[in-house]
């Protein structure tokens, strides 16, 4: 049995990947341990280290609405600050770094990254990479399979919009996010199976176990996936968000398509899903082409623009964006759709000057000390 610990309210909790760069030369910095270590600040406990040692983690605690997870991840950013400042490292967030080298990445020490590493070896080593994952409280664990299945629908969305990896180890790859086509490469990682109950998803879980798939139930790394401990869906689909304005665009979204499904689900009605391979179809299409995506909407083969999708989705969700106060972020979306995505912006930094890389890492510090797109 797998217990599930309820959440009376859609309460959020945020996870935001940050990579460590060195300040003269742009590439990445192996300083996580030092960095945590000099913390000295309340918010210590919300900073993490990751399984490379060039990555920190900014957490919040439990919260009630956007703004409030955002005036934590604020308030760590700053703390860190304080500390890397001294130290010669600046901060960036984006799904890849553009030209750092994956093979010259230290692991962080830890058991359970050299047993990751020592099972997935090469593609273990790639994982230079950086994300955003959102968990929304959930109020019983029998809603939590059919509301993965409700979301799976609105990956590509997500995909689209946080979509900010194009480059890798100094590669223009050609798709606007490399880190989903990475991410899915370990064992476990992808997309979700659509289990209709709560006892489908635990007899999976306990087969991976008997079999020593895995050994613990993180290790199951869906890009969308139960957290039964937390009593929420974690939503692991972006890449990671440069700037704290677009992140509390996406958190946003996500908490109201969350809550959107769940009232609905409440009141007695079916949630319309995908057939697997028109979701696996979806992720592609948006981690390729982006912004630009064409996106299936439903069993009948109907396509559509993904921004044309997104500017309906924004309207339907805006009155419960007001009632759970979150409508002028969740506008923000818009605001993506009109001035681009990250890799659209990191594309046409890179084209201004004559392909250098070390200027869009540039460009990515200054997003992540500005707050906003620039």
């Amino acid at each position: 049995m797998i217990d599930f610990r309820p959440s009376e309210q859609p309460t959020l909790g945020v996870e935001w990947e940050l990579a460590l760069v060195d300040a003269h030369s742009l590439d990445l910095t192996p300083r996580a341990a030092e960095v945590v270590e000099a913390l000295d600040s309340p918010v210590a406990s919300r900073v993490h280290r990751e399984l490379l040692s060039n990555t920190v983690e900014l957490v919040t605690d439990i919260a009630r609405t956007v703004p409030e997870a955002m005036a934590d991840l604020d308030e760590g950013l700053g703390a860190l600050r304080t500390v890397t400042t001294d130290l010669g490292v600046e901060l960036m967030s984006a799904g890849t770094h553009p030209f750092a080298r994956p093979d010259r990445q230290e692991v962080s020490e830890g058991e359970r990254y050299a047993t990751l590493i020592d099972r997935t070896r090469w593609w273990g080593r790639q994982m230079v990479i950086y994300g955003v994952h959102v968990h929304v409280g959930i109020s019983h664990r029998d809603k939590v399979m059919p509301l993965i299945n409700g979301l799976l629908p609105y990956v590509p969305h997500l995909q689209a919009l946080s979509a900010s990896s194009p480059f890798w180890a100094g590669v223009d790859t050609g798709f606007a996010s490399n880190r989903a086509q990475l991410f899915q490469q370990l064992p476990t990682a992808g997309l979700p199976f659509q289990f209709d109950t709560w006892g489908e998803y635990e007899r999976y879980a306990d087969d991976l176990m008997t079999t020593g798939v895995i050994d613990q139930l993180k290790e199951i790394r869906w890009d969308i996936r139960p957290a039964g401990h937390l009593g929420t869906i974690e939503n692991r689909v972006c890449d990671g968000v440069p700037n704290l304005a677009e992140l509390a665009s996406l958190t946003a979204f996500i908490q109201c398509l969350v809550v959107a499904l769940d009232d609905r689900l409440t009141d007695g009605g079916m949630l319309p899903t995908l057939p697997p391979w028109h979701v696996q179809e979806n992720k592609w299409r948006a981690a390729r082409y982006g912004m630009d995506a064409i996106i299936i909407l439903d069993d009948h083969n109907r396509e559509r623009l993904v921004t044309e999708s997104l500017y309906d989705l924004i309207e339907r969700l805006l009155p419960i964006a007001r009632r759970l106060d979150c409508a002028d972020e969740l506008s923000g979306l818009e605001q993506i759709i009109t001035t681009g995505a990250s890799y659209q912006r990191q594309l046409a930094v890179a084209a201004a000057h004559e392909g250098d890389l070390r200027a869009v890492v540039r460009s990515l510090i200054d997003e992540l000390h500005a707050g906003h797109p620039l």
